[in-house]
């Protein structure tokens, strides 16, 4: 059985970047708080690779924008469920969940749920 992981693909503004950090660290110690493994958020820094489709393209961001590549690891799904499920019910979280005061657009943001296939 391997690890769970949610991963997120987010276009941000670069001017955002730093007041998106904020809130990314604040939300990593609540998700690690309530029990997830391991929270990375990174900031693209070498996006123009030739030859396959860049971060940049696949976000769809602009020439305004970067992009945020970020994942939370878990034991399980099972694990992230009971981790997601805490972690949102927790008033630091709830007060980032009505999406009005966030630095970028949750509607292009990419999200999804992976099961592990190597881990090494």
């Amino acid at each position: 059985m391997g690890f769970y992981v949610d991963g997120f693909l987010i276009p941000i503004k670069k001017n955002q970047v730093e007041q998106y950090q904020k809130i990314a660290a604040q939300a990593g110690e609540v998700w690690r708080e309530h029990g997830a493994l391991d929270y990375i958020e990174t900031v693209g820094d070498d996006l123009s690779v030739e030859g396959v489709v860049s971060f940049t393209q696949a976000a769809g961001a602009g020439e305004d924008e970067t992009v945020i590549f970020s994942w939370i690891l878990y034991k399980s799904k099972a694990h992230r469920d009971e981790v997601n499920a805490k972690a949102m019910l927790d008033p630091r979280i709830a007060g980032m969940a009505d999406n009005t005061n966030l630095p970028f657009d949750c509607k292009r943001m990419a999200y999804g749920g992976f099961k592990t296939i190597v881990a090494s």
